[in-house]
């Protein structure tokens, strides 16, 4: 049988490193995101029972319509109460419940590598925030699949239902760090290919990079009724612009660097980014697309619960 892989602390002391589920989520987060549920907005198409519309018809527990009853149908569904007004035998048909299908597309380019203070990189964050959805779909009995990308899709990981699934899923993100490079849109556009059947897709990125190309890229995956969930991941230091004195900024994609004075630079950067934010915001209010900024310093199982009750109230 192989051992755990363990590394040395500072102290000298081996530490057990943990992997999978275990390696994002600590039991008590576990705990609090055990009832929640991710719903979709919109239908979907899956193939276990569970508790989200499908387009599909069959025998379900929601009636939908009648067709008329004709050769392979079972009898046992006509509607005799139609057929004693009409003198003509229908079936009755159903709206079939499934399971949800979630993607996660996850950035690991370079600049969700930036972390200020002694917070955790936006990566980082982004893969606990990953782990977190995960496992509130696969307890919920849906599937979780995975797009790992940088300027392409680097890693992908068909939907399936099982923890163990889940755990081999979120390994490949503790094996891939942020990379060099970033190609948000192209990559959303390379997913948008790659998911024929409608899909609940869950964008985690800092989305640093063209909006408008991104934002056709959202609209593709919209276009093609995929309900879409955008969590920007973003370090407070990208949000606040607290900087005290002159420094260098470094640009972890390009590598090129910037001397600032921050003081004479705060009003008009703050204002950028608001700028930046909005456009986001009305972007994706327009295609309805769930958009929410995540900042990593606030605690991610409080956020996660928060958004996933809102959503729950709004799909009712």
């Amino acid at each position: 049988m192989s051992k755990k892989p363990h590394s040395a602390s500072a102290d000298g002391e081996d530490v057990l490193i943990k992997d999978g589920i275990s390696g994002f989520l600590n039991p008590a987060e576990m705990f609090k995101l055990r009832r929640l549920a991710l719903l979709s907005r919109y239908t979907v198409e899956g193939n276990l029972a569970g508790a989200h519309r499908s387009p599909k018809h069959g025998p379900s527990s929601e009636f939908a319509s009648h067709k008329p009853y004709g050769m392979g149908d079972d009898p046992k569904h006509i509607d005799w109460r139609v057929m004693a007004r009409t003198d003509k035998y229908y079936v009755k048909q159903y709206e079939d419940e499934t399971n949800l299908r979630v993607y996660l597309a996850l950035d690991r380019s370079a600049s969700m590598g930036y972390k200020s203070a002694d917070g955790p990189t936006k990566y980082e964050h982004a893969c606990r925030l990953a782990a977190a959805v995960g496992y509130v779909v696969v307890k919920a009995r849906d599937s979780v699949g995975l797009f790992l990308h940088s300027e392409k899709v680097d890693v992908r990981v068909d939907a399936s239902n099982s923890f163990q699934h889940l755990n081999n899923l979120l390994k490949h993100l503790q094996k891939s760090p942020p990379s060099s490079g970033s190609g948000i849109a192209a990559t959303l556009h390379e997913i948008a290919a790659s998911v024929s059947r409608r899909a609940l897709i869950v964008v985690i990125s800092d989305l640093l990079g063209d909006e408008d190309e991104i934002a056709l890229a959202m609209a593709r995956l919209r276009k093609q009724r995929h309900d879409v969930i955008v969590f920007q991941t973003l370090d407070p230091a990208e949000m606040d612009f607290k900087l005290m004195k002159a420094c260098e900024l470094f640009d972890l994609e390009t590598g090129e660097t910037l001397a600032v004075d921050p003081n004479a630079l705060a009003k008009d950067y703050r204002k950028a980014f608001e700028a930046f934010i909005e456009k986001y915001r009305k972007s994706f209010a327009g295609m309805n697309i769930d958009y929410r900024v995540v900042r990593t310093d606030q605690p991610l199982d409080n956020f996660v619960r928060a958004y996933l009750e809102e959503r729950r109230r709004l799909s009712k």
